[in-house]
């Protein structure tokens, strides 16, 4: 590789690399750039992205790679590249400016910024000539840096006022949601309002998976179901319960369904794309993003433990699988993500998005021979290519399939005359091939760095899939990742997480998010280990987490810890979107935690994080589906449930096996193995210390509020105790 052509060639992340040879003067996100900017009283430019965000390729390759739009840049502006992954503090202060000034956002997000690093102009994409009503980069440039000229005093004044209204807006307001059943049912009304009946999932095009809707769904589901018949609500619904968990499980299996079916879904590889462009999850935007490969592996997982339909199951590893295979480090932690475009050697792209991913019917002809008939009828392959010309605008796809499952099994094989065996072992074998044969394709571009969060949501999905199919290799892997961010993202000596690895750990500390994904995904990992040294981790940085990050006052989790001066609005994140907010997540650990502690002051930091946002859940319910997944805890009646014997003993793994078969959001599952573990959980948990082995078998104990039933020895038992079908 040659020299780099800016300061971004001494940085890690991939996203700055790739502009390291751009002709525009780049430089990192720190005082170097800010101290430039104040001494020569230029304007910042700040380009936010990451390094699999299709569309930040596009403005690379149209502007930032143009030598007579650099010189613009280099000469009126400091121009500054941010990684939003790596620091998405930076991110969400100048993303909150660009959606309140413009009503929208995204990325490569722009925007200009006065020396004190206060926003006065922002956008997100721009087109290098007019284009579509939307002005040139290159006018817009001039446009600012004339305006700058002219009256950078009165600008420099008008970004301190911005400023000071985001501030102002932040601190909140407005009527809060109560903290009862009416707000989840006034959530659970939302949805179904957004819900479409035809192709499943929630509003239109672009649809995304949003697996937090499906989180609040299944618990409104396990609500109403838990309610005996003839019982009455404590709080008065509109919807009857028997009625309303129907639906809401209906709609979350339905959306699961079709998105398995869907070009969203990688047939050959597993796992899922980013969102679909289309409302009937046909045509992909093609990136996959470690986060959602997480969370819908874990809605498939709970799909699964509700239904028992193995094709719940069949995804659910897929999905883990894929992750296994292409996006886990030697060293045991988690990529971050896949590009949706190929790339040459010299940094084109290959034809556009999707290359990768997409067939023409003669490819296919000549790969699978004799099987090919029933590959396309099934996966609706046309010699016009299948991606609806709606859906297709800059023709990228003419002549191309995107697969989707058009038919059932059971259909093709009605179809072509087989039995249903035969069918899937001719598709599995057609998958295979098409598979090796994508494998010698140019890859997407690969983000190979680790982020913490990430990681913490990809360790809950192992966790609790060791737990639901009782698989030892997924509990590997989540042990794994465990091992690799305590050992390699925690700094010991200051006690801190840190935000990301990539050749060696990172400079930027933790986030709110980094701790509240990980200290779930330890909890999940003691769930399907019962190695407390996981859960005296959880609660280290739980500890760690309040220190730094709780809103004493006001309850909840600030984003930041406050401490960089370079972040000039200290936000927390209210919003549950393709990532849950650290607030919410963290609301269901301390809940845990206090359970499992059995620590007042944890129940009521839960408290106070959900009311934190209440006038958001009032004005918008369904804007925090993961918050009142929370709620929904604090207002049931959680179970302990303590299995009393050796961890490893065959009679102690069934009563394990018992519990984790079915979905039973409201519990925690503790072991009572007469070692270091149960006398770690007597510390706070007194009654755990008369949790023994009844006759010489091993015993489950449930309990509520720690008052237990008589313990149960046999596994059955202990299925009907639990109240399950």
């Amino acid at each position: 590789m040659s020299e780099p052509a800016n300061r971004l060639g001494r940085e890690k992340s991939p996203y700055l690399l790739q502009h390291a040879q751009n002709p525009v003067d780049w430089m990192p996100w720190g005082e170097e750039a800010f101290a430039k900017a104040r001494r020569e009283n230029k304007p910042i430019f700040l380009s936010i992205g990451y390094s699999t965000c299709h569309w930040c390729h596009v403005m690379a390759h149209e502007s930032f790679e143009n030598a007579e739009v650099a010189a613009i840049m280099n000469r009126e502006f400091v121009n500054i590249k941010v990684d939003r992954e790596e620091r998405p503090d930076v991110d969400r202060v100048y993303m909150t400016f660009v959606q309140a000034t413009t009503g929208g956002g995204g990325w490569p997000m722009s925007v200009w910024l006065t020396p004190e690093l206060k926003p006065f102009v922002g956008g997100t994409y721009f087109p290098p000539e007019d284009r579509h009503g939307q002005p040139g980069f290159s006018k817009v440039l001039e446009r600012i840096a004339a305006a700058w000229k002219q009256g950078h005093e009165k600008i420099a004044e008008q970004g301190t006022n911005i400023i000071a209204a985001l501030a102002q807006a932040e601190e909140g307001g407005g009527e809060a949601a109560p903290l009862n059943a009416a707000t989840l049912e006034a959530a659970y009304q939302q949805i179904a309002r957004s819900y479409d009946a035809h192709e499943g999932g929630f509003g239109v095009s672009p649809k995304f998976p949003r697996p937090v809707t499906l989180n609040f769904l299944f618990r409104i589901y396990a609500r109403d179901a838990a309610m005996k018949p003839g019982s009455r609500s404590t709080e008065a619904a509109p919807s009857p319960p028997a009625v309303r968990g129907q639906h809401a499980l209906e709609m979350s299996l339905f959306t699961l369904r079709k998105m398995a079916a869907g070009g969203l879904h990688d047939h050959l590889g597993g796992g899922f794309h980013r969102y679909s462009v289309d409302s009937y999850w046909h045509v992909p935007h093609f990136e996959k993003m470690l986060y959602d490969q997480a969370q819908l592996a874990v809605a498939y997982l709970e799909a699964f433990q509700i239904t028992r339909e193995p094709l719940f199951e069949a995804i659910a590893r897929d999905t883990l699988d894929y992750v296994r295979r292409d996006l886990t480090a030697k060293e045991g932690g988690f990529f971050s993500a896949e590009d949706a475009d190929s790339f040459f050697e010299h940094g084109n792209p290959e034809h556009g998005e999707g290359a990768f991913y997409t067939w023409s019917k003669d490819e296919l002809d000549a790969a699978l021979g004799s099987s090919v008939n029933i590959f396309n009828y099934h996966y609706g392959v046309r010699p016009e290519g299948n991606v609806p010309p709606a859906a297709d605008p800059h023709n990228e796809f003419t002549g191309k399939n995107i697969l989707i499952e058009l038919q059932t099994i059971a259909e093709t094989a009605k179809h072509f005359q087989q039995d249903e065996g035969q069918t899937r072992e001719v598709l599995a074998k057609a998958r295979a091939t098409l598979l090796a044969l994508r494998g010698k394709r140019p890859r997407p571009h690969l983000d190979d760095k680790v982020i913490t969060a990430w990681n913490g949501l990809m360790i809950s999905a192992f966790a609790r899939a060791a737990q639901v199919l009782d698989d030892p290799a997924y509990r590997e892997a989540a042990t794994r990742a465990a091992t690799f961010i305590r050992t390699q993202l925690f700094d010991e000596k200051r006690k801190v997480l840190l935000r990301n690895y990539r050749e060696g750990p990172g400079q930027v500390e933790g986030f709110a998010d980094d701790y509240a994904f990980v200290i779930q995904g330890l909890l999940d990992l003691y769930e399907a280990s019962f190695d407390v040294d996981w859960l005296r981790f959880a609660i280290v940085l739980q500890e760690i987490q309040d220190r730094l990050f709780l809103d004493e006052k006001g309850g909840g989790y600030f984003n930041g810890t406050g401490q960089d001066a370079s972040i000039l609005l200290r936000l927390k994140e209210n919003n549950d979107s393709a990532e849950p907010a650290a607030s919410s997540v963290a609301a269901l650990n301390l809940l845990r935690l206090a359970q499992i502690r059995d620590e007042r002051r944890w129940y009521e930091r839960a408290e106070e994080a959900i009311a934190a946002f209440g006038p958001q859940i009032g004005h918008f319910p369904s804007a925090m589906p993961q918050l009142l997944v929370a709620l929904d805890l604090i207002l049931s009646q959680p179970r302990q449930i303590v299995i009393a014997g050796e961890g490893n003993s065959k009679d102690t793994q069934a009563l394990v096996t018992a519990v984790h078969r079915h979905f039973l959001p409201h519990k925690i599952l503790l072991l009572a193995d007469g070692g270091e573990g149960q006398k770690y959980l007597e510390e706070k948990l007194e009654a755990v210390g008369g949790m023994k082995p009844v006759e010489g078998k091993p015993a489950a104990y449930v309990c509520e509020n720690f008052t237990c039933q008589a313990p149960v020895t046999d596994a059955e038992k202990l299925g009907e105790m639990l109240g399950l079908r």
